[in-house]
């Protein structure tokens, strides 16, 4: 599992999954925002939700654009951003293909 992936290298991560299943998409944008932390999702709802119905943003969303192989390959996606010095994920919203990393400001 992703989730585990990340905590065992060290990282911080709250999971959606473990906290409140089934929530619904505002509720998890307040639980980041609450919490304080960036939104990993493979859901592209919550660019809708921030652009377009204006709904507060967390610090930041990465929007992982593709079905990973397994859980493996979306913990070493964000190990790979999290050390790429140019990319920055606060106050950001990035989309990540298995091709390309695009990033555009938080509102």
């Amino acid at each position: 599992m992703s989730v585990r992936n990340l905590r065992s290298a060290g990282i911080d991560i709250t999971s959606v999954a473990e906290i409140a299943p089934g929530a619904p998409d505002s509720e998890v944008l307040g639980i980041a925002r609450r919490e304080q932390r960036i939104l990993l999702t493979f859901d592209r709802d919550f660019g809708e939700l921030i652009y377009r119905k204006a709904e507060p943003a967390p610090p930041g969303v990465v929007f992982l654009r593709f079905i990973p192989d397994g859980p493996g390959e979306a913990a070493a996606v964000v190990r790979d951003l999290l050390g790429r010095a140019e990319i920055r994920l606060l106050d950001r919203f990035t989309v990540v293909t298995r091709d390309e990393v695009r990033q555009r400001p938080l509102p």
